[in-house]
């Protein structure tokens, strides 16, 4: 049977064509970084609270996609708790995120430095210890139970370090002189109120929400640290993006210097900012009032205090809740540094 060469080729030229377009389809695909042919997606995690307003107003104003430029697709996730945001990078669902110092110390850890890198700072203070009025010393604490929102969270390690250096005990079991009880932030509002917990320790805006509720600032915790700072919220971002997108990595640290330096001089928007951008998330702005009456507590700083953070580890070991692990190559401060030098700013020092 003679074969026709035309078919052959025609065959040939159909099979190229559908081998083309499922390249196409493929490369359509925006993950991780997205594709050649498109804008780069950068996933960006972040929680809906005060201490977090960086992101919070620079996502609600516009100021992310702004410096991001049209050749970046930004995609937010908003997050509730630490590890949940950390395990969200691991999966390679995220790409960079604001959070707490103890979680970061935690992607560090278990990926044995590999993870994850803290390009920016975000905020400092904002943390306190709230009590029933009749307490007014630490020796009336020996007895009763004092809330924290997780175990071995950033608040739970300062508020077993404060008290070991005061000669009181806890255990992780919630026993010792002590009793340590890790409840979600929104239920210690409702056990204080109902006389089941005696205090906690605990961020704003769970701070003066406890204070509306009838307690009193027994510990801010600013006043436990140099120059009262310390950090509670910084940027991090996945070594994996970092290596693939360094200029979308420095646009992002642009973004999170202009959303701090918004927040700074402009404080009266971005409480209605916040309040907005809570709302639009949860159903039910966030009290203005609220937001107001905690802010004063709060510094935006785009140094990310490194030195609290390697205390703050420090503590937790010493209470027995984690153990010692190297931060070295934790922190990439180069873009930081690149942008603040061209706006005239003072660098940040690299740990």
């Amino acid at each position: 049977m003679r074969r026709h060469p035309y078919r052959r080729t025609a065959a040939l030229a159909a099979l190229a064509i559908v081998g083309l377009a499922s390249l196409a389809a493929c490369g359509g695909e925006d993950d991780a970084g997205g594709g050649s042919s498109g804008p780069t997606t950068l996933r960006l995690g972040y929680f809906p609270n005060i201490t977090h307003a960086p992101a919070v107003v620079g996502v609600e104003k516009g100021i992310f996609a702004e410096k991001l430029g049209s050749d970046v697709k930004l995609e937010t996730k908003t997050f509730n708790a630490g590890p949940a945001a950390i395990e969200a990078i691991f999966s390679g669902a995220l790409d960079a995120t604001y959070i707490g110092p103890n979680p970061t110390v935690n992607a560090h850890s278990k990926s044995k430095g590999e993870a994850v890198r803290v390009i920016s700072g975000a905020a400092s203070g904002g943390v306190a210890l709230v009590v029933k009025p009749e307490i007014t010393s630490v020796e009336q604490l020996r007895g009763k139970k004092i809330a924290t929102p997780q175990l071995g969270n950033t608040q739970d390690v300062a508020l077993r370090f404060w008290l070991k250096e005061k000669g009181i005990t806890t255990t992780k079991e919630g026993g010792g002189d002590v009793k340590i009880v890790p409840q979600e932030n929104a239920q210690t509002v409702e056990t204080f109120g109902s006389g089941a917990i005696d205090g906690a320790w605990v961020p704003e805006p769970f701070v003066s929400r406890l204070v509306n509720a009838g307690g009193k600032v027994l510990v801010d915790e600013r006043d436990l640290w140099p120059d009262r700072k310390f950090v509670i919220t910084n940027l991090i971002v996945s070594t994996k993006f970092l290596k693939a997108h360094p200029d979308v990595v420095k646009k992002l640290v642009e973004a999170q210097v202009a959303a701090n330096a918004f927040v700074t001089a402009n404080p009266d928007q971005a409480h209605q900012a916040i309040s907005d951008h809570i709302g639009k998330i949860t159903g039910k702005p966030l009290d203005l009032k609220l937001i107001k009456q905690a802010w004063p507590t709060l510094e935006f700083t785009n140094d990310p205090i490194a030195s609290s953070l390697k205390t703050g580890l420090d503590h937790a070991v010493a209470v027995g809740l984690t153990q010692p692990v190297s931060l070295d190559g934790l922190y990439d401060l180069t873009y930081l540094n690149e942008v603040l030098k061209a706006q005239g700013k003072p660098e940040v020092s690299q740990p």
